[in-house]
Parts: structure tokens; C-alpha cells; sequence
């Protein structure tokens, strides 16, 4: 039997952020992983839970718990029942153990911090999809991950309109 894993998978509620986790649900998560739904909140939301963790992030939610609304508006994250609905079908099916956990600050700084903090064994996460002008401009999350992540990262793209 292979060694359970530590998989993330990084949350923003955009549709690429939820073909990710569709896309790791079917094709990386196997029976008995730790599923990680890593979300990062802007450094300027201010939410109850923000001023207990924000140098740390939030401790380890069950999913249980995470499909609470009073969850969602504790610490600020949409309430999304299609994501629910995707976490529960992969737990079932596969048998993985799903926990979810905030920070609050860069994207980028956050997501590495994550990688390291959780010892994942992979990270998941949507792309934008930003053309190259706007990418330089801006940034790019995914760019940056890939290229500062101790662990393999799998960025998935979403479809063109």
C-alpha cells in the first residue's frame, strides 16, 4: 500500500480555482490522503477569527465543520455549496481525509508559507489565465508558486469561453 499524502489545494472560489479541485478529485487524490483547501484572504479583511490567527493562519478545519455558513462568515469566505459538493464526493469516494485552513495576507507569500507550514507533498491550484502584458503588470500567483514551491505544483487552466 502506498504512503498516504498531503495534497493543497489552493481555493479562491473562481471557476479555475474549482476546475483545480475538480481536477484533483479525478485525477491526483487516491484513498487515504489529507486534502488541504487552502484559502488566503486579503491582508485588509478584518473577520473575527483574522486577529486570533492571522501570523499563523487558521488551525485545521474539518470538513464537517467547514460546511457550516457560520464558518463562511467567521473568517470572511464565500459560501460556495458547489465546492462542498465536490469535497464530499471525492471524501466518500476515495476515502480522503478533507480539512480546510485560512491566511490572510499575499497570495504568493501565503501559498509557499502553506507548502512548508503543512509539509504538503503537492500543491494544486487554478491559473487566471492573464495574458503576458497583464502578467508583468500584475503578477502571476500561479507563476510564482511553481517557480518557489519545495513541492510539485500542478497548476490547472481553465477553458476559454
Amino acid at each position: 500500500m502506498e504512503k498516504a499524502r498531503t495534497v493543497g489545494i489552493a481555493m479562491d472560489y473562481s471557476s479555475t480555482s474549482k476546475a483545480a479541485l475538480r481536477w484533483a478529485g479525478e485525477n491526483l487524490i487516491r484513498e487515504g490522503d489529507r486534502v488541504i483547501l487552502i484559502q488566503v484572504q486579503p491582508p485588509q479583511s478584518d473577520h473575527t477569527r483574522k486577529q486570533l490567527f492571522e501570523g499563523s493562519g487558521s488551525p485545521l478545519v474539518p470538513l464537517e465543520e467547514f460546511r457550516e455558513i457560520n464558518f463562511s462568515k467567521q473568517y470572511g469566505l464565500t459560501y460556495d455549496p458547489e465546492v462542498h459538493d465536490i469535497l464530499d464526493t471525492f471524501s466518500r469516494a476515495k476515502g480522503a481525509k478533507v480539512v480546510a485552513k485560512v491566511y490572510w495576507g499575499d497570495p504568493r507569500e501565503k501559498l509557499i508559507d502553506a507548502v512548508e507550514d503543512l509539509k504538503l507533498d503537492s500543491l494544486v491550484m487554478g491559473s487566471r489565465g492573464l495574458g503576458a502584458i497583464k502578467r508583468v503588470l500584475l503578477g502571476s500567483v500561479s507563476n510564482h508558486v511553481v517557480t518557489n514551491a519545495p513541492c510539485p505544483v500542478t497548476v490547472v487552466k481553465g477553458s476559454k469561453p
